[in-house]
């Protein structure tokens, strides 16, 4: 393996679960000088001690990605413990998928939604635009989703932010070419990093399923009930029905693992047999 990553400092927001945890492990694994960020600072400190037991290098700080001040303290902590910062993950994010007409149950958390997933990465821009500026050189990556690529029924707000994170990276490419990396991240439907619990109306979920949704939400049931051919589970498969977190954690981390003249500037992370119509 290169050793791009080696002796990197990286932030993470969401560090506490999912992708952000996987991406916070692997790339301390591999020598690099990781921060960890969450809102939920039990589950931050497990992630933590974990990275810490396995003799990597990190550091965490509880933060609200909405906030701008409390990014700025987070990313005021890395160049005090680190002396700079040369990766930015914006992974924070939430998906409260509902239809227009769930608006009773679902306005205050499309309202959450909108303040994480436009606010905390445009946050997370800015707090380190000046300082990889002044550093001639670092790495924003944006973690978005297919939800972003065109609208669908039951993810008008979701996608709608989806779609804003993807126009926020590709302006701060063109503006910062030379100087700043970005890469836009956009995974499929990924279960097990329990994003899915975010939803306020399992339903809405057809809008990316289109005309597969009866086949689809089969193999869901089947998955559950341990009842899924093996040719839909196995990742050797041409069938492999669903990603693994660690699958698009380890793209991620292929991303950070390049020369710092190499962008890797757009990337979708399917299951070769997902059911997704995006």
């Amino acid at each position: 393996m290169p050793e791009h990553i080696k002796d990197k400092v990286i932030i993470v927001t969401g560090a506490a679960n999912g992708f952000g945890r996987l991406v916070s492990e692997k790339t301390a694994a591999q020598g690099a000088h990781v921060v960890c960020a969450d809102v939920d600072e039990a589950q931050l400190q497990a992630t933590i001690r974990d990275i810490d037991e396995a003799a990597g290098s990190v550091h965490g700080v509880v933060t609200d990605v909405t906030q701008l001040d409390q990014v700025r303290r987070l990313t005021g902590s890395a160049l005090a413990r680190f002396g700079r910062i040369d990766v930015m993950i914006n992974n924070a994010g939430v998906m409260p998928l509902a239809f227009y007409s769930d608006h009773a149950e679902a306005a205050a958390a499309w309202d959450r939604c909108i303040d994480i997933n436009i606010k905390g990465v445009l946050n997370g821009i800015i707090a380190v635009y000046d300082q990889m500026i002044d550093q001639g050189r670092g790495h924003i990556i944006n973690i978005s989703s297919i939800y972003g690529n065109y609208p669908v029924v039951g993810a008008a707000v979701y996608g709608a932010t989806k779609a804003a994170v993807n126009f926020l990276s590709e302006s701060l490419r063109m503006e910062t070419q030379g100087r700043i990396k970005v890469t836009i991240v956009k995974p499929t439907g990924v279960p097990a990093t329990g994003l899915g619990s975010g939803v306020v109306n399992q339903a809405a979920i057809v809008g990316i399923l289109g005309h597969n949704a009866p086949r689809y939400l089969q193999m869901m049931q089947a998955h559950a009930a341990g009842e899924l051919p093996t040719e839909h589970t196995d990742v050797d498969s041409v069938e492999y029905y669903a990603l693994e977190p660690e699958q698009l954690a380890d793209q991620i981390v292929y991303a950070i693992n390049q020369p710092w003249g190499v962008s890797i500037g757009d990337i979708t992370v399917r299951a070769s047999g997902d059911a997704y119509i995006l």
